[in-house]
């Protein structure tokens, strides 16, 4: 069977927090490989420009934005449905947005922020595939991916709420892999290290941090957005057909360092 690897052409893409760092790379990545994408963050005016940027590169009606905020599972369904209505069923699903409210000890986590952690980070996805798995299952294909981190993978002492919350992704993910493959579904998983974002500005912009943590990674240096978006179109697209269930880690090499 022949088969274009990367193309995407005529597959419709839902990237949550795609108004900027990893996902807007992601969603920007998606559309330069044909993909019709939804740019959604809490902020309407936030995502707006974002999708102008991308029609103007590749077109009109190549992207469209949508506000949601992953907390609310009645604004993840009017997601859903205004994607259909407007672009059609949804083939793509990156779960990107996530919350990290807490930076410390778990000793110190109140409820209420360990419960948003988890209900932002973890329940949101599960929401989200469910609400579009249905579209994916009647075409008998589709890709799913889920943005975790390497917290996920190793342990810490300053964001232990999120780490078990990207843990539960990891898992999350396998065990999606497993129920929808038989659908012809692919569920994936990447793990980013530290990403040059405004998500960890309080890391890169440390001056001792950033040397310790590249004296130590084998590429030595942090993260692009590209980065990542460059695992997720592999992912999302034909090049990776026979990729599921799978945590790739996308941390130049700090995790095995």
């Amino acid at each position: 069977m022949s088969f274009e690897l990367f193309t995407l052409a005529g597959q419709v893409a839902i990237v949550t927090g795609s108004s900027r760092g990893i996902g807007r790379a992601i969603a920007e990545r998606l559309a330069e490989h044909g993909a019709r994408v939804v740019i959604c963050s809490r902020n309407a005016d936030a995502c707006e420009p974002v999708a102008a940027a991308i029609n103007w590169r590749h077109g009109p009606g190549t992207a469209i934005a949508i506000a949601a905020s992953i907390s609310s599972k009645e604004a993840l369904e009017t997601l859903v449905s205004q994607t259909r209505r407007q672009l059609g069923p949804v083939s793509i699903l990156i779960c990107n947005a996530a919350t990290n409210p807490y930076y410390g000890p778990l000793s110190g986590i109140s409820d209420a922020q360990f419960r948003k952690v988890l209900d932002n980070n973890i329940m949101a996805n599960h929401w989200l595939v469910q609400m579009v798995v249905s579209d994916m299952v009647e075409r008998a294909e589709g890709a799913i991916v889920v943005v975790s981190s390497i917290a996920g993978i190793r342990g810490t002492d300053m964001i232990g709420a999120y780490g078990i919350s990207k843990a539960a992704d990891m898992q999350l993910v396998r065990n999606l892999a497993v129920e929808l493959g038989p659908c012809g579904i692919r569920v994936n998983c990447v793990a980013p290290g530290v990403i040059r974002t405004e998500f960890s500005k309080a890391l890169w912009e440390n001056p001792a941090l950033t040397a310790r943590s590249q004296e130590r990674t084998p590429l030595r240096r942090f993260g692009a957005p590209d980065d990542v978006a460059g695992i997720v179109v592999c992912l999302a697209s034909p090049a990776a057909r026979h990729v599921t269930g799978q945590t790739i880690v996308i941390d130049g090499g700090d995790t095995i360092a």
